[in-house]
């Protein structure tokens, strides 16, 4: 059972488009739903450059 839960419902189209550009940007290809095809490697790599551009996000926003 997974504990991610998205605390705004609204949120979830824009966290879906977010993790597949962020997928497209490390070059792994995901599909819409279960991508438990995914090594370790792929699916860190994805959580990795969406962390990284939300740093990135926040320091430009206290610019």
């Amino acid at each position: 059972m997974s504990r991610n839960k998205i605390q705004v419902p609204e949120a979830k189209a824009a966290m879906e488009q977010f993790k597949m550009e962020a997928a497209s940007e490390v070059g792994v290809s995901l599909k819409q739903g279960y991508n438990g095809d995914l090594t370790a490697k792929q699916a860190g790599s994805i959580g990795g450059q969406m962390v990284k551009k939300m740093i990135t996000d926040y320091e430009n926003r206290l610019k």
